[in-house]
């Protein structure tokens, strides 16, 4: 039993958990903000067209009501989360990238030099210019 409970001690005070918690908490606390938000100011700008309170447009049918304008405030909800989470993870990338240096790109490999006659691009292996047929001479190196 002491062996579990000492797994489970390093389980749960690992960093990611410990992330994930606070991640939780943080994302609760951020969804009564963003609820806020479009309850208390949106729905009621867009009830401003529809000539009363957004949230409550109601269509009954046999008996049943379905509140659609129930499920819009919640759909307008996930598109201002998911927004604010997109600009949220895009700023912690730029973070994570600051101080940090591009990896150097490979120098790229020589295929060609220059005619020492007519000065035009040729083969590094070309053993004569194919622009004015002269004959090259073999670099020492």
């Amino acid at each position: 039993m002491k062996k579990f409970l000492n797994e489970f001690r390093t389980f749960a005070l690992r960093g990611n958990v410990l992330d994930l918690a606070v991640g939780v908490i943080i994302g609760g606390a951020f969804q009564g903000i963003v609820k806020s938000l479009v309850d208390d100011v949106i729905s009621p700008i867009i009830g401003l067209f529809a000539k009363k309170d957004f949230s409550a447009l109601v269509i009954t049918i046999a008996d049943v009501n379905i509140r659609y304008g129930a499920f819009i405030t919640a759909i307008i909800n996930f598109i201002i989360m998911a927004f604010l989470i997109f600009l949220l993870v895009k700023g912690m990338n730029r973070l994570s990238t600051i101080g940090t240096r591009k990896a150097e790109e490979p120098a790229k490999e020589v295929t060609t030099k220059e005619c020492p006659f007519c000065y035009s691009q040729i083969s590094i292996k070309a053993t004569r210019c194919s622009h004015c047929t002269s004959i090259l001479e073999e670099e020492q190196a």
